[in-house]
């Protein structure tokens, strides 16, 4: 059985190949051989997961016509490639891409900073940012208010409280989606949402598309529930998806279940526009999959020219493809915990069933609380607060990465909470564990790659601001400093920080 899940074409190999030659080469560099050239083209395409990892390339005469070389030139590049692990041949299967066994591989996302560290670290492991009081403190408060009659039930709302199910409704068909409460579910967290889809259509085994880079914390989720995983790589910048690259996808791989952040991509920042949404529904729906779109970032726009598509569900308002899941913990707070599902009715009702078995139901106290904020015109004050803090923590930490180190390349987001960095040519693993011995904490690359890829990133959340950015950019110059010098980064400690 070949061991590919996805494949590239010569063309599109050739057209990313060829989009190489745009970065400048360093002084003195001696131009190695065709041959070799190729080979180190595949190899970095593969480590920085813009070709998947398990991708299966074309013929050695299909791409050497592509690129107008000798196909002697590709044969040697494909021999150099399977001699250093990163691509692997069976006869009659072709060749597919790898990534040597030796290579440390990401084995889970990134945990919070435990509290006792942060006087001396500053985290930048998580997209999260402290509650907007004070709304936090009056959504408890109304919540207290709301709950005496609930204290006299059982307490076990297995779907989620009636009167929220029927206020997340509303709020979908106040955007032109009509929704049903009996298409919502209410969940522990966008987390909890996910966890339950991926039980409920995708069993161990089951292949699951994932944007290529994506979450961490949901790739570790999913493999922990022992999906095989198909990457599909993100088009160039900014510019959301490449829809002909998911449809080839959806048709040769048939995974059970698609997943995609299509507002302001975690961790890339990317926005998929109209057509690209619709497009890849009708993609879905041929193909048989089940799309998950998370739309925990949908709300957290954060420049006024910005104009938001529809949500993907809006393609799909039944709901027979699209499983649409949100949360309050970005917009809002991560320590709220309360997120939802929208779906066809009877899929709602197999993901409550399935429930008997794991969580039985979301704490009623949060859910009060998130409710009171929709129903009172405090969710609208308090994101915009959120937007404030996070605008300004965005342009205060893009302004000081420009000043420490310029020679890192990234685009600038218009919403969400993270900035994808490509980190001039160093390792993130090595960024991350140098950055650690030296104060500052980033998760690297690999960990929003599937097999290894994207080692030469990080990603920076939106999380400090003002002086602590400043200093958290002067912190990661001086661990890309020692990596850079091959040091291990552990002579002086962190001085402790004080914003």
């Amino acid at each position: 059985m070949a061991q590919w899940t996805s494949a590239v074409g010569a063309a599109q190999l050739a057209r990313l190949l060829n989009s190489q030659q745009d970065r400048p080469a360093g002084p003195g560099t001696r131009r190695p051989p065709a041959y070799r050239a190729l080979a180190d083209g595949i190899r970095l395409l593969v480590l920085e997961g813009r070709v998947p990892v398990a991708a299966r390339l074309p013929a050695e005469r299909e791409l050497a016509l592509s690129l107008s070389v000798s196909r002697t030139t590709v044969a040697a590049a494909y021999e150099a490639l399977r001699a250093e692990g990163f691509l692997e041949s069976r006869r009659g299967a072709g060749s597919w891409t790898a990534v040597p066994a030796g290579n440390p591989l990401p084995a889970r996302g990134l945990e919070p900073l435990p509290p006792e560290a942060l006087g001396s670290m500053i985290d930048l492991g998580c997209a999260a940012l402290p509650a907007p009081e004070p709304w936090l403190t009056r959504a408890v408060q109304g919540a207290l208010e709301e709950l005496p009659p609930y204290a006299h039930t059982h307490g076990d709302y297995p779907a989620g409280l009636p009167a929220l199910r029927t206020m997340i409704a509303e709020r979908y068909t106040a955007r032109g989606i009509p929704t049903m409460p009996e298409q919502i579910m209410v969940t522990t967290g966008a987390m909890g949402a996910i966890d339950a889809i991926c039980h409920l259509f995708g069993g161990r085994g089951e292949r699951i598309a994932v944007e290529s880079p994506s979450y961490a914390n949901i790739l570790q989720l999913m493999r922990e529930a022992g999906a095989r995983l198909v990457p599909v790589a993100m088009a160039e910048g900014l510019t959301g998806w490449d829809v002909d690259r998911w449809r080839q996808v959806l048709r040769d791989a048939a995974p059970r279940i698609a997943y995609v952040v299509a507002d302001f991509h975690n961790p890339t920042g990317a926005l998929a526009d109209e057509d690209q949404r619709r497009r890849l529904v009708e993609a879905a729906r041929s193909a048989g999959t089940v799309l998950v779109a998370d739309e925990t970032m949908t709300e957290l726009w954060l420049d006024d020219d910005v104009s938001m598509p529809r949500q993907v569900c809006a393609f799909d308002p039944a709901g027979s493809t699209v499983v649409t899941v949100g949360s309050a913990s970005k917009a809002f707070w991560a320590g709220m915990r309360i997120g939802w599902v929208r779906a066809a009715p009877d899929v709602i009702r197999s993901l409550v069933a399935a429930r008997a078995y794991a969580d039985l139901g979301t704490p009623v106290l949060e859910q009060l609380a998130v409710n009171w904020l929709f129903s009172t015109g405090g969710w609208e004050q308090a994101v915009e607060l959120r937007r404030g803090q996070a605008r300004e923590n965005r342009d205060a930490l893009v302004a000081a990465m420009r000043r420490e180190l310029p020679s890192w390349e990234f685009e600038v987001p218009q919403g969400g909470l993270t900035l994808w960095v490509r980190a001039g040519g160093l390792s993130g693993s090595r960024l991350a564990e140098v950055g650690e011995r030296v104060g500052v904490r980033v998760p690297s690359g690999p960990r929003f790659g599937v097999d290894g890829a994207f080692e030469g990133y990080v990603r920076l959340p939106f999380t400090v601001g003002g002086a602590v950015a400043d200093e958290a950019a002067a912190r990661l110059a001086a661990a890309a400093r020692v990596v850079e010098s091959g040091g291990s980064g552990g002579g002086e400690a962190p001085r402790t920080f004080v914003a």
